[in-house]
Order: structure tokens, then sequence, then C-alpha cells
């Protein structure tokens, strides 16, 4: 992808973002990053993303990468403190943000997050702390407290809900405003350390929308502590009192919700058994009871994914993925958390890979990449690119197939088609890449299209192929000297008269370029010498011969002892290195 291509995904992005659709916005931003991986702007915006929907371990991350990427982007540093904030690492924050104000001490929004996280870090002021010392309630271990609890989890894929939750961190006394919402009377329970909100913990698989006729009904039951103590007292009539609660509970409700709710505990416990079945490795009787619980409750994805582990055990890499598909499914009718989802996501992809399909493996990833980002599902995907490159290429090749597409590069090349010759033997190359006489080819035709650099790469290649190929090393010297490397050139027409001494071109080749060398000098201008000795300073070789002590004093010497340089010019490896000096046009010779 280009550059403008990446550029669009990012306005996208920014739209999406605008809007409220954060996975949207953030699968836009992925794809710019795909295409330009370089950019620190695009790491910055899914931070943002990230940190909007809540995700502040992802924003971390793509801040991290913005300011590797650009340690002078004075936002990423704005990012990174933000995500630290929400993170409730408060000194981490603080750092971050002063690290930035180092580096850009008028920065407004540097200022203000630093501001704010100090703020929090210290704590509110006495007179926004919420009566009876409840100004805790919402504090550091609250989003771990809603992740623990399967009711309440899925609520963190709710924005809406977790912009509440910020709100209640940030200022305490905004509960009085948001305590209609029944799910933050929940979370307020949860906090006060009481399991479901004033409810028995069987009432978790009720919709939180019956909550508040349910806290009227058991505002008369005994409390926490009351409850604990006749349980040590009474255990028998502990268990009568735990029924009566039950029947009373599901009284409340309809008998399609009573019959849905009952079905939900059931499956969950079937689960179960089939999670014992799994790992005894009773395969057959697990699928059955895994079966069983989605019979009884179809919203839930991981009896699927569960189906999906078992087959991907034993093996039956196509219902893997059909069980794994349908689990997403499930998962996005009923809004499953998104690292749910992106599970059995990964989990199809690892059956792909098994049956050896790693395009589909890979896309399965991508998949799982958008709905919840992982840096392990990254690092597999990568490696898995890595290898289906590999495999495409080694898959492509074909000698019979080489030599067809050679064929109709040297048809074209005759017919001076040199654009047509040089995609014809590029095929070839393709299909025999260590077949040395097609890059010889190769290396003529683009030649004719004026891209020595290419010409000069491919012809490498055939020497390093094939050493003993003289005409590629003639071929080599042509192009060197098209270059201006006069120096290389006799090297390389040597290297081919070594091999063959009486090489046609070779030998005219090293006489031109001999010519060259000897009498060129006299055509040039000055300024044209001047640029020759640069052109011949960049080759790292000439530099290495320069660098030389024993070659400077000799140098020295043809100006102030001549007959010491003449002596040392008897030295076949000395009279070497001063002739690629003068072929080079570094030294030169009156």
């Amino acid at each position: 992808m280009s550059n403008a291509q990446a550029e669009e995904f990012k306005a996208l992005g920014n739209a999406a973002l605008q809007s409220g659709k954060l996975t949207e916005a953030i699968e836009h931003y992925t794809k710019a990053i795909n295409a330009d991986g370089t950019n620190h702007v695009y790491y910055s915006n899914r931070s943002a993303a990230y940190l909007k929907k809540g995700d502040a371990n992802n924003a971390l991350e793509e801040a991290n990468s913005t300011i590797a990427i650009d340690p002078n982007f004075a936002k990423g540093y704005s990012r990174k403190g933000a995500a630290l904030h929400a993170l409730k690492r408060y000194n981490d924050a603080v750092t971050a943000f002063e690290e930035g104000l180092a580096k850009f001490p008028g920065d407004a929004s540097l200022k203000k997050g630093l501001d704010d996280v100090k703020r929090d870090r210290d704590g509110p002021p006495p007179s926004s702390r919420l009566p009876g010392g409840l100004g805790n309630l919402f504090g550091d271990n609250l989003i771990q407290q809603i992740m623990l609890n399967p009711k309440t989890r899925p609520y963190l894929s709710d924005a809406e809900f977790m912009a509440k939750i910020r709100r209640l961190q940030t200022n305490p006394n905004s509960l009085t405003e948001l305590i209609g919402d029944p799910r933050i009377m929940e979370v307020l329970g949860l906090s006060l350390g009481m399991s479901g909100a004033g409810q028995s913990t069987d009432d978790e698989g009720a919709n939180y929308d019956d909550y508040d006729t349910k806290r009227e009904t058991t505002a008369a039951k005994p409390t926490n502590g009351e409850t604990h103590a006749a349980q040590k007292e009474k255990p028998a009539p502990m268990e009568e009192e735990k029924t009566e609660e039950e029947e009373e509970d599901l009284s409340e409700l309809t008998p399609e919700e009573r019959k849905k709710k009952q079905d939900q505990k059931e499956a969950a416990k079937v689960k179960e058994r089939g999670n014992e079945l799994y790992k005894n490795k009773q395969f057959d009787e697990a699928i059955s009871a895994y079966d069983e619980a989605i019979h009884l409750d179809p919203t839930n994805m991981t009896f699927h994914n569960n189906k999906a582990a078992v087959y991907f055990t034993t093996k039956q890499y196509d219902k893997c993925i059909s069980a794994c598909r349908e689990a997403v499914e499930v998962g996005k009718a009923n809004r499953a958390p998104f690292e749910e989802r992106a599970k059995a996501l990964v989990r199809c992809a690892k059956a792909y890979q098994k049956q050896g399909d790693l395009g589909k493996a890979i896309e399965c990833c991508q998949e799982a990449q958008l709905e919840f980002y992982d840096k392990a599902t990254e690092r597999m995907m990568k490696n898995w690119e890595l290898e289906k490159k590999k495999a495409d290429a080694a898959a492509y090749l074909d000698d019979e197939k080489a030599e067809e597409a050679k064929q109709r590069g040297n048809e074209a090349f005759r017919n001076k088609e040199w654009g047509e010759a040089v995609r014809e033997y590029e095929e070839a190359v393709k299909r025999a890449p260590n077949n040395a006489p097609i890059r010889n080819n190769l290396a003529a035709a683009l030649c004719k299209i004026m891209d020595f650099n290419g010409a000069k790469m491919h012809i490498e290649k055939a020497v390093e192929i094939d050493p003993k190929y003289v005409k590629a090393w003639a071929r080599k010297g042509d192009i060197e000297v098209l270059t201006k490397e006069n120096h290389k050139a006799v090297e390389s027409y040597k290297r081919g008269l070594d091999i063959e001494p009486n090489n046609t071109a070779c030998k005219d080749g090293l006489r031109k370029v001999t010519s060259l060398i000897n009498y060129g000098n006299s055509a040039m201008t000055e300024e044209e010498k001047m640029e020759r000795a640069r052109h011949g300073m960049a080759d790292p070789e000439i530099q290495a011969i320069l660098q030389d002590p024993v070659i400077q004093q000799i140098l020295r010497d043809f100006n102030e002892n001549p007959q010491a340089a003449n002596q040392a010019m008897m030295d076949p490896i000395i009279r070497g290195k001063i002739e690629k000096l003068i072929a080079s046009g570094v030294v030169q010779t009156a």
C-alpha cells in the first residue's frame, strides 16, 4: 500500500473516532499502520481510540510506539500520560507528563494532564468526598472487581457505562446523578463487598433491568453480618433461608424469564461437567455436554468455543473452524466481550495453520486483532506471514516455466521491446532464482532502460551463483564502465580472462577501459575530473586503500622520493592497489 492509502485510512479513522465508532476507528488506524508503519501519528490516533474505548493497556502500548518512532512529538507524551492516568499508575503518569514538559515546556495539553493526574493522585478535596467515608468506593480496584464478576464483566465493553465509571472515579459526588442506572448500583454493591449488590449470588444470571425491584424485596433481609452469624450457629436453617430466597426472587419473574434464568444456570452446570470430561480426555462425552449447554442457553458463545477446543485437541480441524465461526457469530449477536471473540478467532487461525492454509490463518488473526488487539497474536501472525512468503516463493519455482519466460524475454529483446523483455526475465528469475544466465539477460535488459543499479544487483548475483560464468564477468565490467567505476571494471574483465584467457568480450572490455583510464584524463575538464574523483571516493574499497598507511607513504614518495615509490610498485599487491586508485580517478597521472 502507498502512503496516500495510509492517509485515507487515517482520515476514515478520524471520522469514526469523532462519531464515537471506536472499534471502526481502531480498524482504520490499524490499516493505516499496516500501510505505513513508520508514521507516528497513526499510533498516536490509535492510542486515543483505545483510551476512549476504555482499553488503557493497549492505549499505553500505542503511546510508547508513538514516542519510540518520534521522541520529539509532544502528543506522544500526552497519550502516554493519559493512558497511565487511566490505569491509576499516577506516579508513572506524572513522570510521563514531566518528561514531555522537559522537551516542550509550553505545551498546554501536557500541563493540564500533569495537573489532572496530580489532583487524582493526591485525592479530591474534602468537600468533594462522599459522606460516611465512601470517597474510595470507586477506587483503583473497581475495574478489577467488575472484570472478576461474571455478571458485570460484559459492562466493560459498553463505552457509556465506562464513561460513567470514570466520572465517578473523578467526582464521587456524581453518584447522586447516576444512581438511576441499575448497573451503577450493582457496581456500588461490588465496591461495598456485597455479592450482587444486595442480591443472592444466584441472581447473577438476571438482567440488570430487574435490579430495582429485587433491591426492594431484599431490603428487609438480614445484613451480611447477621447472615454470617446465623450460618455459624444454625447451618441447616441457612439452607432453608437460601431456598426461600431463591423461590421469592424467581416468583417475581414472568414464566418465560424464569425458565430462561433456570436454563442459563443449568447450562453453566452442564458446561462445568463438560470441562471435567474434557480434562479426563472423554472427548465425545464432553462434546455432548457442551451441546446440551448450547441447547439450554444458545446465547453463550463460551459453549461453542469449548467445543472448538475439543475438536482442536482431537485434530478435527474442519469442525474446530466451524465451531469457532459459530462462537464468534453468537458472541457478536449477544455482545460478548471483544477478547472472547478474539480468542475464538485465534483458535480458528491455529486450526487453519494446522491444515497448512496460512492464508486463512493470517486472515483470522487479522480479524482477531480488530476485535481485541494482542501482542502475542501479532507476533504469531508476523511469523506466519514470513512462512507464507517463503512457501509461496518455493511453490512458484518451476525450471520449465522459467525457460519459457526466458525465451519470451529473448524474443522481446531482439525486437527491442525492452520493457517487455525486463518483465519476462523477471518472471523467469522468480521461477528460477539460481539461474545465472537468466540474471545475466535481465541485467542486459535493465541497462537498456537505464536501470544500472538493478542491472548491477542481478549481475553480481549471477557471478555469485556461478563464479566461472565468463559472460557474466564481461557484463559486470560493461555495467561498471557505464557507472564510471573503471577500477572495478578492470578487475571484472581480468577475472573473466583468468577463467577464459581468450574471451573476446573481456579482452575488448579491458582494452577499452584501460584506454579510458590512460587517455581519458586529457579530454576531461577539471570539473569532470573532480566529479570522477568524488565518485571513486564513495567506493568503500577505495576508502580502505587510502586508509592504508603503506599506500599513504607511497603516494607521498611519488612526489618526494620517486625511486622509493618505483621500488614499492614492484610488489604486485601494491601495484594493484595503486592502479585501482588511478582507475577510479582518485589519483591522477600526468
